[in-house]
């Protein structure tokens, strides 16, 4: 139990060290988003802010492309650096980043030529509103094949531990955006379409700033020429699911805007755009927890590791849901003073209406996190049925069959109200689900995810120990050794496996413990599969790869790392990753 739970605790620190930068990406169209209604708001009126909100369900089908191919390609990339697949992961980063280029012309083709011949009627027919929406089109068609790409080599930098040269492509992107608005804007009176375009170039800049990584020769991902046709199947099979929610997304928005034109007017989609924008922001939160979700489930899966896979579940809904609700209370009570942000007149119709958005609609957010959790846990496990079930009633027939019902009665907050029974409903589901194949209600986390029978090793098969001084180093290796005796290896081989994972943790000990000021672990397992025995190693100590030091030995001079010499010239196979900055060293014996 004790080392359970110093499992549990490492993957808590791991989730919540990973958590910030993964805010920030997810923000960055949001801090874009709020940045462009504020100049709206302030200096080219409501219609620029509708135009704005006219253009969200673009908006959401870029997302869904991102959704799609990030998803896709985190999944696989995260299972085959589980699996020490190293090639694997290149061949679905070189594909991805490929077939992102070729949807981001696609993508620019159309919307050029839809503001340039005004094909926008099926976003309004107000033909005021539609003028000012073709402009703002056009500046956004030049972000996109950067920000499609940026958000790419964001997941892959997060995964190669880069994080803070995406957090500096982030602030290079708000500041230039800020800038550049306030520019074209403000003083050189570009209107609308130089709104679009200070958040397309700033765009540019967040991806060339993470682009540079990848000339500098130390990324472990590397672009392989050639299209491969079977990965770029498994990226979109994998990553469509989530695409799909987002897409059906983007038909909700629309029948969302036209039962608030209809039933509430023009005024309510500026409320409403204008919460919106605020709320996009609140947003990177869940999406964040969600997106370090995916990497740490991931990787558990390519290690087929149920105890780390059922921690990461655990930290998710013990500590991530109750963190969500924290700030839906805040955003609640900070209802008035965010309204002000667009809207100073309180006494005005559009204030009532936006300020109203901030009272209800936050309540969903702990709904939508653990919908997102579960979602994802069963996209990646396989379960593509579900996932498509889920997707359509979160993305399409909750909201808006709620909002249809609920907005000719109660107004624009039937839409607010219409995403808490669409939380609601989908948490449900899900629980449903696990009802129906446990054929009882859950008594775990295990039984909720319903992790299959087959997945991984059983308990009697593995051992986890967690040790943090020298003297657990010798209680381990003993233990290591009595594990393979009651498993039937035979005295020689549990002697060898009990020595090479003794030398292996007392290195981290002595030395990884030793860089810096921090508090460290080592998670132990030692896994016996068919006739396969497999000693893993993970800590959180700075980078170390043994191979590399083995290497530079010199080889006149027996004395020096000996340890490590001994663990190669031992082991069957050893193989090491640094995966979400954790040391992962993986022995056969």
């Amino acid at each position: 139990m004790n080392e359970q739970k110093a499992n549990y605790k490492m993957t808590e620190k791991l989730f919540f060290r990973l958590l910030p930068i993964q805010v920030l990406l997810m923000a960055i169209g949001a801090v874009n988003g709020i940045v462009s209604s504020l100049f709206a708001g302030n200096y080219l009126g409501a219609e620029a802010m509708g135009a704005i909100g006219l253009y969200a369900p673009v908006s959401q089908f870029l997302t869904a492309v991102t959704v799609m191919l990030v998803g896709g390609a985190q999944i696989l990339c995260g299972k085959y650096m589980g699996k020490n697949q190293v090639e694997r992961t290149q061949d679905i980063f070189s594909t991805d980043m490929l077939i992102t280029t070729i949807v981001s012309a696609a993508v620019i083709a159309l919307l050029v030529v839809a503001s340039l011949f005004d094909l926008t009627t099926v976003l309004t027919e107000d033909t005021v509103s539609r003028a000012l929406l073709n402009r703002y089109i056009l500046g956004q068609a030049a972000g996109v094949l950067p920000m499609l790409l940026g958000q790419q080599l964001s997941a892959f930098l997060s995964l190669e531990n880069r994080t803070k040269l995406t957090t500096a492509a982030s602030v290079v992107l708000i500041i230039a955006n800020l800038l550049l608005s306030w520019l074209f804007v403000a003083v050189m009176q570009m209107g609308i379409f130089g709104l679009a375009l200070a958040t397309s170039l700033g765009m540019w800049l967040f991806f060339l700033v993470q682009l540079s990584y990848y000339f500098s020769g130390k990324a472990l991902l590397k672009f392989r020429v050639g299209f491969r046709k079977k990965d770029a199947g498994q990226i979109i099979g994998v990553g469509a699911p989530g695409a799909l929610s987002q897409g059906y997304q983007t038909i909700r928005r629309l029948i969302v805007n036209y039962v608030i034109l209809t039933w509430v007017g023009s005024i309510g989609i500026s409320a409403f755009a204008a919460s919106d924008a605020v709320f996009s922001i609140v947003w990177a939160l869940p999406h964040g927890l969600n997106a370090v979700f995916r990497m740490l489930m991931s990787v558990s899966i390519g290690e087929e590791d149920r105890q780390s896979l059922t921690d990461v579940m655990r930290t998710a809904l013990y500590r991530a849901v109750p963190l969500m609700c924290a700030v839906v209370l805040a955003l609640i009570l900070l209802a008035s003073p965010l309204t002000m942000l667009h809207y100073s007149d309180t006494s005005s119709e559009i204030y009532n209406l936006a300020v109203w958005g901030y009272r209800i609609l936050p309540v969903c957010m702990p709904l939508s996190l653990i919908y997102m959790f579960f979602t994802c846990y069963a996209q990646a496990i396989g379960r593509q049925v579900l996932v498509n079930v889920m997707s359509l009633i979160d993305g399409l027939i909750g909201v808006a069959l709620f909002s249809w019902i609920l907005v000719p009665v109660i107004g624009l907050n039937g839409v607010f109200v219409a995403n808490i029974c669409n939380g609601i409903l989908t948490t449900l589901g899900f629980l449903i689900y696990a009802i129906a194949k446990n054929r009882r209600m859950p008594k775990n986390v295990e039984e909720l995810m319903v992790i299959p029978a087959d997945f991984g090793v059983t308990a009697d098969e593995r051992m986890d120990l967690t040790l943090k001084t020298m003297e657990d180093v010798t209680f381990v290796s003993a233990r290591t050794q009595a594990f393979c005796l009651a498993h039937g290896i035979d005295d020689r081989r549990a002697y060898f496996a009990a020595l090479c994972l003794e030398e292996a943790a007392a290195n981290v000990v002595e030395h990884g413990f030793k860089k810096d000021q921090k508090k460290h672990t080592v998670d132990v397992r030692v896994v016996h599969k068919e006739n396969d025995l497999i000693l893993r190693i993970k800590d959180d100590c700075v980078p170390f790869d043994p191979g590399e030091r083995q290497k530079q030995a010199d080889p006149e001079d027996i004395t020096k790392n000996i340890g490590i010499r001994m663990v190669y010239d031992i082991a069957e196979s050893v193989s090491y990753q640094n995966i979400l900055g954790m040391n992962v060293l993986t022995v056969r014996v």
